[in-house]
């Protein structure tokens, strides 16, 4: 189902990359619509390995026009999906083991549009959005990831 733009635009209830540690309540406070049968929601935390290696630290950066191209990511999944509403915040900066680095949610009409929604809204950011990861491991070594 494609929807127009405006109403595209009309659904993005929360957007945001922030300094300061997200909040699960927030993100799900900002897609409650009386429309939506159904709400789906996505927390991505730092985790302590990646790759079998033990992560001791991790950092997110962002260029520029992070919030432009995850509004762009927001706006397709509005456009190709019946969202009522869409939220996604985002971390940067230092994080510690088990600290929020991304919350995303999306509500719809039924609970398996829902889960389709906010499954591409995170998919889409990983692979579109201009964040990237520092991670440094325990055993003295360190790599970035590319979200995009």
């Amino acid at each position: 189902m494609t929807h127009d733009s405006a109403e595209a635009t009309d659904v993005i209830r929360l957007i945001g990359v922030r300094e300061t540690p997200l909040s699960v309540d927030e993100v799900f406070g900002a897609v409650g619509d009386p429309a939506a049968g159904g709400t789906a929601l996505f927390v991505g935390t730092v985790r302590d390995h990646d790759h079998a290696r033990a992560v001791s630290a991790l950092a997110y950066s962002a260029h520029p026009t992070v919030e432009r191209e995850l509004r762009a990511v927001m706006e397709k999944v509005a456009a190709d999906f019946p969202v009522r509403a869409l939220a996604a915040l985002h971390r940067v900066g230092d994080l510690a083991i088990g600290d929020l680095a991304v919350v995303v949610a999306a509500s719809c009409p039924h609970r398996a549009e829902a889960f389709d929604a906010c499954r591409r809204l995170i998919d889409d950011l990983k692979a579109q959005v201009p964040i990237w990861k520092h991670q440094t491991f325990a055993d003295g070594g360190d790599e970035w990831v590319g979200a995009c």
